[in-house]
């Protein structure tokens, strides 16, 4: 009979450390491996057309990879893997609770085998799709060219092990936020030579130096949108609910203090999983199209959807229609005059935040449309506001679904806290040291946390999408929830070991 966890053991694997690792060492290896992770993305695939090899922006932000070098795959296989033992853990199709070692060994070791499954499978997808063209349709040459794209996807698989094991966080936030961040930076300070676009500073010193102030400022909306999205980001990660809660001991209790359940409950997996779930739906439409089927969606030469439901499920902003400019205004206004509601919001009614957010938001919409009128700016077309309207109840619902999941197969359900909090002594002021009271208390919480902490991670997504920002709303919204997490990692487990000037950077 077929077992998973005696097949597994055929696959290599990253050995945990034996002794707590110090805040040096998991520093280097971090380091090492984001530097791995760089050296990679620049080696080419041996025998690839590269003038014909697709870009694919989103998938490369969401799969912290680089179309045509060797970890062209990124993450994408390992987060597939994920996706779909969510779902078949979380629908209960498979009956594994991960709170038993055993059943938790046979997830590990089912995502393990999946992935690798997957970096084949999908390497295959990108070939045939011709997202990644050999230079010649010659069986040997195409063979080749897939091998080491599953190679590199395997590698990737063991170099987040490694980091998950002996660096901070995970190889897939890593590499996400490397990614981003050398995207964000190239495409604000590339230098212009000769006849070649330069970054954004460059296009606006250009436009500047020949009079075009119009122009000048509409070169300027994609680095405004980044600072908007940046701030947006920071602002939601830090909205929270406080329960109070003491450790409980045979003499008393002692130590009151309060446990902080974030609004954003998931964090970023949801967007994570619902990106991946687009982008791989992207590669899959792609690959339909070239082999004459296109109820998915029809793509030009670009690989953008032109026609079809991935037309619909793609942020408008990705291609560049004519009413694009007026689209981007109209969002970062909305972006920016919301933050400055939920700020004001913030400090006279707590508990008005969110809500004022999305009051200011709809009046930025309208003044934002003000604006391209009286400019005379193309308007967005009905197409247009359609497809806005669409590709964010997506990803709403997508990143609710997926955070639902989460929460039922990561253990951080009502029940599973509730566990904790009687292994670690812990109570709640005011409640019996019961199990079933605290996990009746915590329900008034985490559900409707989670699903409208997943709806609105979602919705931010989605709408800083529009925004155009660089890197892309998601990658920036995924990015900067990554470094609050680490940030947060080193300062409750390192802080007696953080070098002192760190620890002076980080507000320590």
């Amino acid at each position: 009979m077929f077992n998973i966890y005696n097949t597994a053991k055929f696959i290599p694997s990253v050995e945990k450390p034996i002794q707590k690792l110090s805040f040096n060492q998991k520093a280097r290896w971090t380091l090492i491996i984001l530097v791995l992770f760089f050296l990679l993305s620049s080696i080419t695939v041996i025998g690839i057309n590269q003038t014909a090899v697709a870009q694919f922006e989103f998938l490369e932000i969401i799969f912290g990879s680089r179309f045509g070098s060797i970890i062209t795959l990124g993450i994408g296989p390992i987060v597939t893997a994920s996706i779909i033992l969510q779902l078949l853990v979380g629908s209960k199709i498979v009956p594994w609770n991960l709170k038993d070692e055993a059943d938790k060994k046979k997830f590990s070791s089912s995502q393990k085998l999946l992935t690798v499954a997957f970096s084949f499978i999908e390497a295959v997808a990108y070939v045939l799709s011709g997202a990644v063209p050999p230079a010649n349709p010659s069986a040997f040459l195409v063979t080749l060219v897939i091998l080491q794209l599953a190679i590199g996807g395997i590698i990737i698989l063991f170099m987040d092990e490694v980091v998950s094991k002996w660096g901070f966080g995970s190889g897939v936030s890593l590499f996400i936020a490397a990614g981003v961040s050398k995207t964000i930076f190239l495409r604000i300070f590339s230098p212009s030579i000769g006849d070649t676009g330069g970054g954004i500073i460059s296009a606006f010193i250009a436009n500047l130096n020949q009079g075009l102030l119009s122009s000048a400022f509409i070169s300027l909306l994609p680095l405004i949108a980044t600072g908007v999205v940046f701030v947006m980001a920071v602002y939601a990660q830090d909205v929270k609910v406080e329960i109070p809660m003491a450790f409980s001991l045979p003499f008393g209790k002692f130590a009151s203090r309060r446990w902080p359940l974030k609004f954003l409950y998931t964090s970023n997996i949801p967007v994570i999983l619902m990106g991946a779930v687009l982008a791989n739906l992207q590669v899959f439409g792609r690959l339909l199209y070239q082999r004459g089927l296109s109820f998915l969606g029809a793509y030009d030469q670009n690989g953008q959807p032109i026609s079809g439901i991935m037309l619909y499920l793609t942020a408008p902003t990705s291609s560049q229609s004519a009413g694009t400019v007026s689209l981007i205004v109209i969002t970062v206004l909305a972006s920016i005059i919301g933050l400055v509601f939920a700020l004001i919001a913030t400090r006279l009614w707590k508990k008005y935040g969110i809500r004022m957010a999305l009051f200011g938001g709809l009046i930025g919409i309208f003044l934002g449309y003000a604006l391209a009128v009286t400019y005379d700016l193309p308007l967005i077309t009905t197409t247009e506001v359609f497809r806005s309207i669409f590709y964010m109840l997506a990803f709403i619902v997508g990143s609710t679904v997926f955070s639902i999941f989460w929460v039922n197969t990561a253990g951080m359900d009502s029940k599973s806290i509730a566990e904790q909090f009687e292994s670690s002594s812990i109570v709640i002021p005011g409640f019996r040291h019961d199990p079933r009271i605290v996990e009746r208390v915590l329900d008034r919480y985490i559900p409707s946390l989670t699903v409208l902490g997943g709806a609105f991670v979602g919705f931010l997504a989605a709408f800083a999408d529009l925004t155009a920002a660089v890197g892309t709303g998601t990658g920036i919204l995924l990015t900067v929830m990554i470094i609050y997490q680490l940030y947060e990692q080193i300062a409750s487990q390192h802080y007696q070991d953080i070098p002192p000037a760190i620890k002076k950077f980080i507000g320590e």
